[in-house]
């Protein structure tokens, strides 16, 4: 870890090369800025890049419940970093909703929060911190490259019923689509963040109704193919909290998921829909065949999602420990 002269002088240096071009690094409407942390705190990508990549060398699961964390955040009272906040004698927060339950990597956003704590205290949001590492998440697992404005704010409301607007697991496509065009996203936007589900693992709970008495007509899912649902039904032989993966390669980043969905092996109904719905279908056709064009609409969807009611400093606060509001 650099030295506090270190970082001093580093600070020092880019003053200077920024008087002598003459270059201003401006702020965005929300303000938000690529280079905000240039001179306030110069080690903060390197920091939480290299607080995920480690933990991502322990455990490559963590890549998703990183992802999954950050677009749970932002779909509830905007990239404010509520989902991190603990609950409290008289307030049941976000992370104890039954939605947010099995989320995964908490420990990896304190680590980076203490590391740039000890460089820059009372610099760096707990909102950015989340935001930069589901972007290395991404990368580490093979995924596309793309950089977010920072400057975000931390919240300070964190609530359990806040999460009913959390897209569930049973939704057809229709419904994901208006639920996501209420945060103005396109069906086309909507159908590439699905893509996220190429990693990570959900739960024979979310999945187990489309196997037995799914409807009136039928009793499997029609969408589903039928070898797939009897592996589906030998993973739900272990219970409820079984897990399946969501394509054939859980840590890796790559377009398979929506490979899956064209063989009608998507594991939710929310994944499968988008296949089955012709309002959809065309985007999973598109993914499938080119791997590049994903990756493409991915990051500019994910840095569109990144932006959500961001917080500026009336608004928000930078956290002192990311489970805590300011006191």
């Amino acid at each position: 870890m650099a030295s506090a002269n270190m970082v001093g002088a580093i600070v020092l240096l880019m003053e200077i090369i920024a008087l002598v071009s003459g270059v201003r690094f401006q702020l965005g409407a929300n303000g938000l800025s690529m280079e905000y942390y240039m001179m306030s705190c110069p080690f903060a990508e390197p920091i939480v890049k290299n607080t995920v990549n480690a933990a991502l060398q322990s455990d490559p699961t963590l890549a998703a419940g990183l992802v999954r964390m950050h677009f749970h955040d932002c779909f509830i009272q905007g990239c404010d970093a509520s989902i991190l906040i603990d609950s409290t004698k008289g307030n049941t927060a976000e992370k104890d909703s039954p939605a947010n339950l099995s989320l995964r990597g908490y420990k990896i956003i304190d680590d980076a929060k203490e590391q740039l704590e000890e460089q820059c205290p009372g610099v760096v949001s707990c909102a950015d911190i989340l935001a930069m590492a589901a972007r290395d998440a991404v990368f580490f697992a093979g995924g596309p490259v793309y950089d977010i404005p920072k400057g975000r704010k931390d919240g300070r409301r964190s609530k359990i019923e806040d999460t009913f607007n959390l897209p569930s697991p049973f939704l057809n496509s229709s419904e994901l689509v208006r639920m996501f065009g209420q945060h103005g996203f396109t069906a086309q936007e909507m159908v590439a963040l699905s893509g996220a589900h190429t990693l990570g693992v959900t739960h024979c709970a979310s999945f187990k109704n489309r196997l037995k008495n799914f409807d009136s007509t039928h009793d499997v899912d029609p969408t589903l193919d039928s070898g797939f649902a009897s592996a589906l039904s030998k993973t739900c032989s272990a219970g409820d909290n079984a897990e399946q993966p969501f394509d054939s390669s859980r840590n890796s980043f790559d377009n398979d998921y929506y490979n899956a969905l064209q063989r009608k092996s998507g594991v939710l109904v929310s994944d499968q829909t988008l296949y089955s719905s012709p309002q959809t279908r065309s985007f999973v056709n598109a993914y499938a065949m080119n791997q590049a064009m994903f990756f493409f609409h991915f990051q500019q969807a994910m840095l569109k999602m990144s932006l959500l009611d961001v917080k500026q400093a009336s608004q928000g606060e930078v956290r002192q420990t990311c489970r805590v509001i300011n006191t």
